[in-house]
């Protein structure tokens, strides 16, 4: 309703302009009728900005470090602690676009860590002798990212898929064979894969974006066989860990801000400036 008040206003000053015969030209007619309205958000939304404006279309190519919680799920069940990792170093490459054309909020994000993850049971519990253990591991996770962007901050979520490749293991313990404390036995299986997810905030200082994020992983892939014990009695041992990283993202394609707030101040400014 306030828009149609604005027009009828705008023609009312058109006529009487006409009527008095005002010796002045059409564009300072226009331009008067522009200083008596005021912008509404329903207005605004209306006005066609030029399509060259790309919202939210951009790529992040990133660095972070982060530390870890890891556990091992087992069936059967051990009682364990959480082994703390002080390594999980990667890069990330992330690419943002609109769903459907429409919706800014979406990207996928590819990256490769270096981590380490493991497990370390509570007494009297052992897995071929070993009471904790500690694997060195490359990752890839592909991931769905969905993020909001305000002011000059961001909240993401992310989930997707990994693949793992155990490169080494160290077991420690008072009954581990030496031929196999720093190597895999047969049984043992060196490739990882399962679901990972995340979610967290960032600061943004173009061209360079902090990022803050805790993730979550489990793993389908189990450590070993799962009869190398028995062949009647399954044991299975899959990853759960809990990571959590900051990261440093530099913006190699230009970004341009926020829907709804960035079209709309650049529609206020085609106004004012009386560039319409």
């Amino acid at each position: 309703m306030k828009r149609y008040i604005e027009l009828f206003i705008f023609l009312l000053l058109l006529c009487s302009g006409a009527a008095a015969r005002d010796k002045k030209p059409r564009e300072k007619i226009v331009a008067q009728a522009l200083d008596t309205m005021s912008y509404s958000d329903e207005f605004l939304d209306t006005v066609n900005v030029k399509k060259a404006l790309t919202i939210n279309d951009y790529t992040l190519l990133g660095v972070h470090y982060g530390v870890g919680l890891n556990e091992i799920s087992w069936t059967p069940s051990m009682e364990q602690k959480m082994l703390f990792t002080p390594v999980n170093v990667g890069v990330s490459w992330t690419r943002y676009g609109k769903m459907f054309g429409y919706m800014p909020y979406f990207g996928i994000q590819i990256g490769a860590l270096y981590t380490k993850e493991g497990y370390r049971l509570e007494e009297g519990y052992k897995v071929q002798g070993a009471s904790t253990a500690i694997m060195q591991i490359i990752e890839m996770p592909v991931l769905a990212h969905m993020h909001y962007d305000f002011w000059k901050m961001k909240l993401m979520v992310n989930i997707g898929f990994y693949g793992a490749y155990r490169l080494s293991i160290q077991r420690i313990g008072d009954a581990v064979r030496d031929e196999y404390e720093y190597n895999f036995t047969d049984t043992d299986y060196r490739w990882d894969y399962g679901i990972k997810g995340g979610a967290g905030f960032g600061f943004i200082f173009d061209p360079v974006e902090i990022h803050f994020n805790a993730w979550y992983k489990y793993g389908f892939g189990s450590l070993y066989k799962p009869n190398y014990y028995s062949e009647y009695y399954y044991r299975y041992a899959t990853a759960s860990n809990f990571v959590f990283t900051i990261g440093l993202h530099f913006q190699i394609t230009k970004r341009i801000g926020k829907t709804n707030h960035e079209l709309k101040k650049e529609a206020k400014a085609l106004f004012d400036s009386k560039q319409f």
